[in-house]
């Protein structure tokens, strides 16, 4: 029989590898995400368009809550979430227009 202790420390391992692995991801998805943002940018810096969209950022800040409750995740978490990923695309773009 394995000690509750050892297998605590087993499923603790088990459960910060997953952690590490979902890091990564995310990492690398919001490097995907910003390369895609930063090529906006570009674009509304070229063609003199506003560095900021309003009811875009309403439309994803709503469908992300909708997401964020189909994923059992707190909706207000994730609308704090966007809307830093927002103001730093929004940052981005204004750079991109100086």
């Amino acid at each position: 029989m394995t000690n509750p202790v050892t297998q605590a420390a087993t499923l603790l391992k088990e459960h910060r590898e997953s952690i590490d692995r979902l890091d990564a991801i995310l990492v690398y998805t919001l490097g995907e995400r910003f390369k895609h943002t930063q090529a906006v940018g570009k674009l509304k810096a070229e063609h003199d368009l506003p560095p900021s969209d309003p009811s875009r950022e309403a439309a994803q800040i709503a469908r992300l809550e909708d997401l964020a409750v189909q994923a059992n995740l707190d909706p207000d978490f994730a609308k704090a979430f966007l809307n830093f990923i927002i103001q730093e695309v929004i940052r981005h773009h204004r750079k991109h227009q100086e």
